[in-house]
């Protein structure tokens, strides 16, 4: 179980996820403080400046429709570059591999499919042996 758990972590797949999630989220702070920094106080300076700017009150309750427009801003600059610089140039390879143009991922050689397999026959060898170890019979 344990074994079947690190081949699962040591998949590309999920390292390849857990670089993306972590970098996703460190640019989704970037974006954040500029926006945060720079066109907030834009959208409130366009909206008349002063105390109650980018802001709107209704019986004494503050709507800061500031905010809401720089979050609004902070995901379509963060869309914009996910789609730009990851989902179009994968798109991109994805339809040149399917023209030729460009080779799909490498497929194992003849050799590494035989050290695959002699290593899978040696793993059933050894538990084939602990089970019959563990029951008490003999292991010869």
């Amino acid at each position: 179980m344990i074994k079947g758990f690190k081949d699962f972590l040591m998949r590309g797949n999920v390292i390849d996820l857990a670089v993306a999630v972590v970098i996703g989220a460190a640019f989704t702070a970037v974006v954040t403080a500029f926006t945060e920094a720079f066109l907030k106080p834009l959208i409130q300076l366009f909206s008349g400046g002063g105390e109650l700017a980018g802001e709107f009150q209704v019986n004494g309750v503050t709507f800061d429709w500031a905010s809401f427009v720089n979050a609004l801003i902070t995901f379509l600059i963060t869309a914009a570059v996910v789609y730009f610089l990851v989902v179009l140039p994968l798109k991109s390879i994805a339809e040149r591999r399917k023209r030729g143009e460009e080779a799909g991922p490498a497929e194992p050689t003849e050799i590494e499919l035989l050290k695959e397999i002699r290593d899978l026959l040696r793993e059933g060898r050894a538990d084939d042996a602990a089970g019959r170890h563990a029951a008490g019979g003999s292991t010869d």
